[in-house]
């Protein structure tokens, strides 16, 4: 992930701006770290440079049963 994206990324709970604390960086990629809410405090991980922004309800379900899934 870049750290540029940071500007345009929002908590997809209720949409406020998103703090980044990067843990192993690559040149100019972050490849793990976590986003943090900056209104409800909510947790998001980055793991190998891809920001994990599902809603709590939704992160340990199957991929079939989220909106959308097949």
């Amino acid at each position: 992930m870049k750290p540029s994206l940071i500007e345009i990324l929002a908590c997809p709970v209720c949409k406020a701006g998103l703090t980044l604390t990067p843990h192993t960086s690559y040149g100019d990629e972050i490849a793990s770290g976590e986003l943090r809410c900056l209104k409800c405090s909510e947790v998001y991980q980055i793991k190998d440079g891809i920001p994990e922004l599902l809603p709590p309800k939704y992160r340990d379900r199957p991929a079939a049963t989220l909106p959308g899934g097949n």
